[in-house]
This record gives C-alpha cells, structure tokens and sequence, in this order.
C-alpha cells in the first residue's frame, strides 16, 4: 500500500466517521477523532452485519484493502451513541442556570 492510498484510506475513515458522528447527534472531537471513529465503527459494522449474515451493500477497495462504507457509517453511528451515553453517565447531566 503506499502512501497516496493510505491517505485515502484515511480521508474515506474520516468521512464515515463523521456521518456517523451527524448521525447519532453527538460529537467526538475533530477530524483525527474521525478517522479513528470510522475505523472502529468499520469493524464493528462488520461483525454485526457477520453476525446476522448481511451482506455488505457499499465496499471500496484501495490498495487491495476493502473498506466497508455503509457499515462503517453505522458501526460508527453506534459506537458515538454508545460513547455518549457513558460519557453521560459519567458526568451527569448538564444544568443550566
């Protein structure tokens, strides 16, 4: 893989993360957060679209790695919501005054 794909790879991670984070109302953090969200929501896409035997809908291959969007967008969507709701737990709910 060189360079140029892996840059891409990553731009691809960053976008799926992102939608994913628009999706669930709730921001992470910036643009590296959503490089990072997108390859965590990419894997947990994955195993629960293998875990009800889905198929994947919207692949793209770069540098003979395949990188799963839609799952991506929603394993991502996931992954914010569930980071929410702990960091909720954790701080509480916020009061405004």
């Amino acid at each position: 893989m060189t360079l140029t794909q892996f840059l891409i790879l990553l731009v691809i991670a960053a976008i799926c993360g992102s939608i994913g984070q628009s999706l669930a109302g709730y921001d992470l953090g910036g643009c590296l957060v959503s490089i990072v969200v997108g390859f965590i929501g990419a894997y947990i896409g994955m195993w629960i679209a293998g875990k009800f035997g889905l198929p994947e809908l919207l692949s793209i291959k770069v540098g003979g790695k395949v990188f799963p969007v839609v799952w991506s967008v929603i394993g991502s969507a996931l992954f914010t919501l569930i980071m929410a709701l702990i960091r909720r737990a954790i701080s509480g709910p916020r009061r405004y005054l």
